[in-house]
């Protein structure tokens, strides 16, 4: 779909025009190169941060912030004005999206099957077509239509909406005409009617009972009546609130304000409200609750440990997962912004930490030795799990960008890659766009102006720097036995 674009081609000759020797080429804005690990195309970035292209394991390349496309092996994502359109292609499904309103999708197409195909317009059109007329529907809102197995429903079905709607969930059939008043409920046992909200009754025989009146005033639920001790809610608010199930109990006075609740199975658990949900005070087996709102509150609840201070000024959670202790602490809940991972299993490696000050910056370090900083930053405390923002939107603001892959190899780069300072274990490179360069390493020491226009070089054992016109390659010279000297 995305292979007609301009930006394809371009980005692709811009790729290759900057395949030059060394190892960062730098003609900023027009194009700034960096190679990758290993002789792999690495990373070109063009116009400053606009255009770009990235290749390691997986292809990356877009115009911010309008474009993105990324290739992970037999998955493609293509994104255009993010988040206006997205699409995707996999293994032969694909899918797209206009903001979320307008879905197309296409699975099983694979092997010559007829695969599922589906189209929605929300809210006006529903469609899906599997082949099997059992699954396959089209609905237009609020006109008439079925669609089956979506919304948590087996069948939704309505006729000139809102006068007449049907659902279908677990064998319970309800009727609504008109939506939301009158209500019929049947189907598997099933039975009742509500006049919403003045009063209403359904249930099915040794299975539930429910019934209210003047929603949500008053109302009384069973569920379990073939079981011994059922469950049982009824209320009266704004007064008085009751649940009952096995081994516990739970009361409200004047709701929502006092009340308590009393556990015993599965889990031991007490708890009494003040003021809800300022004062409250919790203990049990799996959990504990000191809360005094807005000041000061505690909790432990199955292993989740969180701390608040005069909310919502600052928080402190810590828990463990998948082998990892966490901790998180957060001021104003992004304005400061740090959690910090260490292994449970290696309890000596060193942590992992990522860190926002809202917008000044934002740094990662993965504990491994690689560590990134970015500033500015305004975005990435908001999307820290969304790559379509990381990759087209983020970059846009690092005015200053700092990546440091292990002891020995790092890189600072400011406006955009125009100025870059790039040191390995066995060369140092000084990037002023393409005004000014400096590079030091085993096999050479090199100063240029126009990117190889004019400069200066020195090999090793020389001990005076040879002028130089036109070098534009940087490539370095392997001695042999009887070759003579550059």
């Amino acid at each position: 779909m995305f292979s007609r674009l301009p930006v394809r081609p371009l980005l692709a000759a811009l790729f290759a025009a900057a395949a030059l020797h060394g190892a960062e080429q730098n003609g900023w804005p027009l194009v700034v190169r960096q190679p990758a690990e290993g002789g792999a195309p690495g990373s070109v970035q063009c116009l400053g941060p606009l255009l770009f292209s990235r290749q390691d394991r997986d292809l990356v390349q877009g115009f911010r912030p309008f474009w993105l496309r990324a290739v992970a092996g037999d998955k493609e994502t293509s994104t255009l004005l993010y988040p206006l359109f997205t699409w995707q292609l996999e293994a032969g499904d694909s899918h797209f999206s206009l903001s979320q309103l307008v879905n197309g999708r296409r699975t099983g197409v694979t092997g010559g099957g007829a695969g599922t195909r589906g189209f929605d317009a929300w809210p006006f059109y529903f469609s899906r077509e599997t082949g099997d007329p059992a699954t396959s529907y089209r609905a237009l809102f609020p006109v008439a239509g079925t669609i089956r197995h979506r919304f948590g429903r087996q069948e939704l079905s309505w006729y000139a909406f809102p006068f007449y709607l049907h659902s279908t969930k677990a064998g319970r059939e309800i009727t609504t005409a008109p939506w939301p008043f009158l209500r019929f409920i049947g189907g598997e046992g099933h039975k009742g009617f509500e006049f919403w909200p003045l009063f209403g009754r359904r249930g099915r025989e040794n299975d539930y009972a429910e019934q209210f009146c003047l929603w949500p005033l008053f109302y009384k639920s069973i569920h379990g009546l073939s079981e011994a001790t059922p469950t049982v809610k009824l209320g009266a608010l704004p007064f008085y609130t009751r649940e009952t199930a096995p081994g516990s109990i739970s009361e409200t006075y004047v709701w929502p304000f006092f009340g308590y609740t009393h556990r015993t199975a599965p889990h031991r658990y007490d708890e009494q409200r003040y003021l809800w949900p300022f004062l409250v005070q919790g203990h049990g087996d799996q959990r504990h609750i000191n809360r005094w709102a807005p000041v000061y509150t505690h909790s432990v609840i199955k292993g989740y440990d969180k701390t608040w201070l005069f909310w919502p000024l600052f928080r402190h959670a810590a828990w463990q997962d998948a082998g990892l202790a966490q901790e998180k602490n957060q001021l104003l809940y992004f304005l400061y912004w740090s959690q910090s991972q260490r292994s449970l299993t290696h309890p000596g490696a060193a942590p992992a930490h990522k860190t926002h000050l809202w917008p000044l910056f934002s740094a990662w370090d993965n504990g491994a030795g690689h560590r990134q900083v970015q500033a500015f930053s305004p975005l990435e405390v908001f999307f820290q799990n969304n790559e379509a923002v990381r990759q087209l939107y983020t970059p846009l603001f690092a005015l200053y960008r700092y990546d440091r892959t292990d002891a020995a190899t790092s890189r600072h780069s400011l406006l955009w890659d125009a100025v870059t300072w790039r040191r390995t274990a066995a060369e140092k490179e000084f990037h002023l766009g393409p005004l000014f360069s400096v590079e030091t390493g085993a096999e050479r020491q090199r100063v240029t102006l126009g990117n190889g226009l004019l400069g200066l070089k020195r090999r090793p054992g020389e001990r005076a720097w040879r002028l130089f016109l036109f070098d534009f390659s940087r490539k370095t010279t392997t001695k042999t036995a009887g070759a003579p000297p550059p």
